[in-house]
């Protein structure tokens, strides 16, 4: 006998499937999908509870226990049906969504030692990445009242289901941690399903904060499946093709006439327990892996064991989801230092996704100068780049474009062609100093602040004959990570940082920083390193600042002369930061 009790998982997962067939359709919707939509929602809402299978020749059922998360998919699946469609429609199944998530929000087999067959089926929770995604991208541009305080009252609720996907992936983190394969899941029946919802959960954390904290837990669970654990073997058919993979699955199609079930991930160990307590579970052939089984769980390459390797439809449409995203995702960029060459033959160096020097075999540098709060140096600069005919690269804070008593230097720059670029708004710490990875700002808190940053800068480029857009985005501190080059690459810009080497970045500070450095060993150290290094500055992005305030009184700026006479006599050319990364 099964535990059967209601309608609602069963009604929910139908519901969220024709409402996102619907959305996919569109008019084309001939099926009618929209319709069976509200109809499967109604069916799940008459009898709360679950449906579980009838056992009808073995004793195992698929024993489901929570009904909640797919009533909330469902709803928010109508919900995004209808913000497209009635323009009197009020929101009510986002509300609904709401509800239903309150009812289970934490997926209960996370962090648990054991679990049911199917007790907590689809194993993640979709519903709270769908409303989490929607609330974020819908209220991320809401500034005026009273829709601001309505975006405000959602986007609580948005944090706070984030804040349960983390909970539920430190769960797993907490066992995890204790072995060397970062493996926290529960062996048991379908452990690879589990495996892959988990991972998947940890990137959909990721794309909702930017956070990189699981980044390797989540890595490690990909890399279970594909071999790393303690069998040494994938557990995807066929995947990669040159490696150990399943040969001999619980599969009618390969054991009796062999054809090939390429991609289709089987169950996984199980507790070495549960596998002793099956019912007409057998090996029919000698175990490849019997060294490396255990007390605690096994796994076995066999058409006789059904619990461990057995092809599943639904861990197999769950592994194609997370392959597809880790496809999706962008490419990482070369190790610090190193360089990275086009197809068409130009060099240049990143670092973390920013690009931190142009190409080394040309003798162009690009003078930068970044400015929030202090500009004393600014009209000293602007008339020593109008005397030495030189154009340089301004990137500005929007509390810079802002300030009166900076508007008439802006302009003065921008009419002598030199290039204004954007610098944040407000100069937000991005990441922490001692942890990169650590984000300290949401995605919708650096594109809003980006964008502001822009639309000041933009006010300025107006009034330029021949106004050009700018192409890259320099973070404030000079400090960033991987997530803030791809945030910034979404928006359109490419992410640049000052090429490192000299100490010219170091003029903003004072005779107190314990860093400080005078003009005299910054000028001495951009000399020296362009006469000790064999490309010299070539490409260099040479970072300086257009004002330091008046805790510094030897104001580096005033080498600016000497310094460009220099490099004029060496055969510089000085380009802006567009000209000198553009693709020949």
């Amino acid at each position: 006998m099964n535990n059967t009790t209601g309608t609602s998982s069963t009604a929910g997962k139908f519901a969220s499937a024709f409402a996102l067939g619907a959305k996919i359709l569109g008019k084309q919707d001939s099926f009618n999908l929209q319709q069976k939509a509200f109809s499967a929602y109604g069916f799940g809402a008459k009898n709360f509870g679950v449906s579980q299978t009838a056992s009808v020749r073995s004793p195992y059922i698929y024993a489901e226990d929570n009904w909640a998360d797919d009533m909330e998919n469902a709803s928010i699946g109508l919900d995004q049906l209808l913000r497209n469609g009635p323009d009197d429609y009020d929101g009510y199944y986002l509300r609904k969504a709401l509800d239903y998530a309150k009812l289970e929000p934490i997926t209960p087999w996370l962090g648990a030692d054991t679990a049911k067959h199917y007790q907590w089926y689809p194993f993640i929770n979709i519903g709270h990445y769908e409303i989490a995604k929607q609330i974020k991208s819908e209220n991320a541009n809401i500034t005026s009242e009273p829709y601001k305080q309505i975006a405000d009252y959602f986007n609580k609720k948005a944090d706070t289901i984030i804040g349960i996907y983390k909970q539920g992936i430190q769960l797993v983190w907490n066992k995890a941690k204790q072995n060397a394969f970062y493996h926290g899941i529960p062996f048991i029946w379908c452990s690879n399903n589990l495996t892959t919802s988990f991972a998947i959960q940890c990137y959909w954390y990721k794309q909702l904060t930017g956070d990189k904290t699981f980044d390797e837990l989540e890595q490690a669970n990909f890399d279970w499946l594909f071999g790393c654990n303690p069998w040494g073997t994938s557990m995807v058919y066929g995947l990669p093709s040159w490696g150990d993979t399943p040969v001999d699955p619980h599969s009618a199609f390969t054991h009796l006439k062999n054809y090939p079930i390429d991609g289709g991930l089987v169950d996984g160990p199980v507790y070495t327990s549960i596998y002793k307590s099956l019912i007409g579970i057998t090996l029919y052939q000698p175990d490849e892996y019997e060294e490396f089984q255990s007390g605690l769980a096994v796994y076995h390459d066999d058409y006789g064991d059904y619990s461990t390797n057995e092809p599943t439809m639904d861990g197999t449409a769950s592994l194609i989801y997370l392959l597809a995203a880790k496809e999706a995702a962008p490419s990482k960029s070369p190790p610090k230092g190193e360089t990275f060459e086009e197809s068409f033959g130009n060099k240049f160096s990143y670092n973390h996704g920013g690009i931190i020097r142009g190409d080394s075999t040309k003798k162009n540098i690009a003078l930068v100068f970044t400015g929030h709060e202090f500009a004393e140096g600014g009209e000293f600069i602007s008339k020593t780049l109008y005397k030495e005919n030189v154009s340089a690269s301004f990137f500005l804070t929007g509390d810079f474009y802002r300030n009166p008593a900076f508007e008439k230097l802006i302009r003065e720059l921008g009419y002598n062609h030199n290039r204004l670029y954007p610098h944040s708004d407000k100069h937000l710490l991005y990441c922490d100093w001692n942890n990169r990875d650590s984000l300290l700002v949401t995605p919708i808190e650096f594109m809003y602040d980006l964008q502001i940053n822009l639309m000041e800068m933009d006010k300025f480029l107006i009034d330029l004959e021949g106004r050009v857009l700018p192409k890259h985005f320099l973070p404030p501190y000079e400090w960033y990570n991987d997530t803030i080059a791809a945030w910034t690459k979404d928006l359109g810009l490419q992410l640049i940082n000052y090429t490192p080497g000299t100490l010219s970045h170091a003029d903003y500070t004072t005779s107190k920083d314990k860093n400080y450095r005078s003009s005299e060993t910054i000028y001495n150290s951009i000399i020296g390193y362009e006469r000790s290094k064999p490309a010299g500055l070539n490409g260099f992005i040479l970072l300086m600042h257009i004002g330091a305030g008046s805790g510094r009184t030897d104001k580096f700026y005033t080498r600016l002369p000497d310094l460009i006479k220099y490099l004029k006599q060496k055969g510089y050319q000085f380009q802006t930061v567009d000209q000198l990364l553009t693709i020949d």
